[in-house]
Order: structure tokens, then sequence, then C-alpha cells
């Protein structure tokens, strides 16, 4: 099978590209983006890197949220990210309750996998940069490298998940990440 050969970086939205609240983004108003994050998908973009978002939306699922808000919050991500020189090629989103038992939401792999068919990727090539060890979850179960920030409310402990790089921010990522210190 022949895969796409673009370089894929799939990253987690809230803790990596936004800052994270503890009762959800809800309006564009809330969505404050973390210093350096609109950039760094800029040169991830400019580097030929194809960029997509992967987040659970519990929201929708507890009734806080519609699909349609939810959708401008997202157009609002996008027209920033273009505004700095960048793409989002795709947002995935899991709008289920955590007790409903979907495949989607983290750290379930099938946003992962829905982008794998998308995109035809090789799974083993590509990055999910997230902020938990549910997105490490779902980095291991659909078979790509996973990358922990620590700009998310989430405080991984060190001794959590001891194999998997960790950066400050998605600033810090990319500048391994093009600096070639993460290719294997």
């Amino acid at each position: 099978m022949s895969f796409d050969d673009q370089p894929t970086v799939l990253l987690d939205r809230d803790g990596v590209i936004n800052e994270e609240r503890s009762n959800y983004v809800l309006t564009i108003e809330q969505m404050r983006f973390i210093p350096g994050s609109l950039e760094a998908i800029a040169r991830l973009t400019r580097a030929g890197v194809r960029v997509a978002v992967v987040t659970n939306q519990a929201c929708i699922g507890r009734g806080l949220l519609t699909e349609l808000r939810l959708q401008e919050i997202h157009r609002h991500l996008n027209e920033q990210v273009a505004a700095h020189g960048g793409q989002v090629a795709a947002i995935y989103h899991c709008p289920h309750h955590p007790d409903d038992g979907c495949d989607c939401r983290k750290p379930k792999p099938g946003m992962l996998l829905a982008a794998q068919k998308q995109f035809n990727l090789d799974m083993a090539q590509v990055w999910f940069v997230g902020d938990s060890p549910s997105d490490m979850g779902a980095a291991r179960a659909a078979g790509t490298r996973g990358a922990l920030l620590r700009s998310g409310l989430k405080n991984v402990d060190d001794g959590e998940l001891p194999d998997t790089p960790r950066f400050d921010n998605l600033e810090r990522f990319v500048d391994a990440y093009l600096d070639g210190q993460l290719r294997s």
C-alpha cells in the first residue's frame, strides 16, 4: 500500500493551541491562544507539514455547546491560524459525553484513525502532540508517535509516560521537529 508522504502533525486543541479552561471554551471570546502557538502552526505549514486538530468536546454531549457554535469557534481558529500564515487541513472532534462509550473520544483512537483514512497516512510517521495521558493513549492506540506539552492544565507527573518526549509548549516541539531532533 502506498501512503501519502506529506509529513503530518496532529494537534490536540485545548492546552496545545489555546489556553485550556476548566469549564470549556464555549465562545470565540473564550478562545485565548497560547503565545506562539499560531506562529508554530505557521512554521509547520511553511515547512510543508500538514497540520490537523483532534479534540474532545464533551461540552456538546453535556448540552453546553451546539455543533454550530463549535463550528464558529473552529472557523475563528482557522482564521487566526491563516492570519499568521498557517493552515489547518482538518479538525476532528468528539462531541460525546464521556460516559457514551464512543470510539472517538481520546484515549480511543477514532479521530486519529479518521485522519489516517482521510489523508492516507502511515501512522508510524505521524506525530500527535497533546497535553494529557489520554492524548498519549490515543497516540499509542493509533500507532503514532506522541509528544507531551506542559502548556495545558493537566500537569502530568514526570514519572508518567517516561519514554514520551516533553516540551514546554508547541513552539518548543516545532523547534525540535523542524530541527530534525524527532525524526526516526
